[in-house]
């Protein structure tokens, strides 16, 4: 028999989720007739399965320990001692959340099994600074609410917790963080803009394409964080985009602009400046080669020349009340800021 006592990063799940978790190789239908025959409770009482786990509660399996393992999925090289060092930069740090700055080059989440990304390091952190165990693991595992592209720089928000990994995540679906990024791009830009589109992706070119929008429907944005907009139902398939911009400094040709990322899809950025005749310095994907290609002999560049430098937060309660109202900045990479005052624009 184990017995296996909730805490917090367990607690606010139904029960069913939680096996299914920490056997991850049983077929669902295993757990309903082991509940059924009181081969699993619940604070020694028979089990539906649909029940609210708490803080405190206790569920027993009565069953061998041969079983429980040949059920239980083998966890990844991340443990202690065997993971790989990597210093994080760490922006901001409480019991619930963690924001990073991830450098290019460093996947926010995994592409393949054998990768190694930002949500392993985090794991090897908490792993190494005692705030998680290997127990814990089985049941839940620390991880980011938003992603950047590789060879995208800058801020990336982690969840400690079950609760706030939840209520972090929810943020960034509803669109109440705002995210501003900084990019240097190609040709002269004045003012601001705020363009709209409509964004399809090849999956197995992995790129997108973006038609500027026209008039009418396709037009129309959505004011309320969250909503859905009369383009994104007319388009279907296709995403609604929605970008914002102000040029900061402009010289020779190239420009410093500030995007405030309104929608988020994937390369949105990348495609929808490229889309407007100003793609991202450095991006080979959207880009435009020879320029690219000048800059990488001159400066080794190997990435596109964007970085999420700021993110700014609603009024918030509960798990993240600690975060309500901040402003979190990330420093620029040293490459980045050498080739901004090279050209002028910094």
């Amino acid at each position: 028999m184990r017995e296996i006592r909730i805490r917090g990063n367990e607690s606010g799940q139904r029960l069913d989720k939680f096996l299914a978790k920490y056997m991850g190789l049983a077929p669902k239908s295993f757990f309903y007739k082991m509940m059924r025959k009181k081969n699993i409770t619940l604070n020694g009482k028979k089990a539906q399965g649909n029940e609210q786990l708490k803080n405190g509660d206790v569920v027993k399996l009565f069953l061998s320990d041969e079983t429980i393992e040949k059920f239980t999925e083998k966890q990844s090289a991340v443990k202690r001692g065997t993971f790989k060092k990597e210093k994080l930069d760490i922006l901001y740090e409480d019991e619930q959340v963690l924001l990073l700055n991830k450098p290019a080059g460093m996947l926010s989440q995994k592409a393949k099994p054998s990768d190694w990304s930002l949500v392993e390091y985090l794991t090897a952190y908490m792993l190494d600074s005692g705030q998680i165990t290997e127990e814990d693991l089985k049941t839940f595992r620390p991880s980011v609410c938003n992603r950047l592209d590789r060879n995208t720089s800058g801020i990336v928000a982690a969840g400690k917790t079950l609760a706030a990994l939840q209520e972090l995540s929810q943020m960034f679906r509803e669109r109440t963080v705002r995210k501003y990024y900084l990019c240097l791009v190609h040709g002269t830009v004045t003012g601001e803009r705020r363009i709209k589109g409509i964004l399809t992706k090849d999956e197995k070119t992995n790129r997108v394409t973006v038609v500027r929008d026209g008039s009418g429907e396709a037009s129309l944005s959505a004011d309320i964080p969250g909503e859905t907009t009369s383009a994104e139902r007319l388009f279907g398939e296709g995403h609604f985009i929605e970008t914002k911009y102000r040029a900061l400094q402009s010289a020779k040709d190239v420009t410093l602009l500030e995007v405030h990322l309104i929608t988020g899809k994937t390369h949105q950025i990348r495609a929808h400046l490229a889309s407007e005749g100003h793609p991202i310095i450095g991006d080979y994907k959207y880009g435009i080669r020879t320029v690219n290609d000048r800059f990488q002999k001159k400066y080794g560049l190997a990435s596109q020349l964007l970085h999420s430098y700021r993110l700014c937060f609603p009024e918030c309660d509960g798990k993240l009340t600690a975060l309500s109202g901040k402003e979190i900045k990330a420093p620029v990479p040293e490459l980045f800021r050498k080739i901004c005052k090279d050209s002028g624009v910094m």
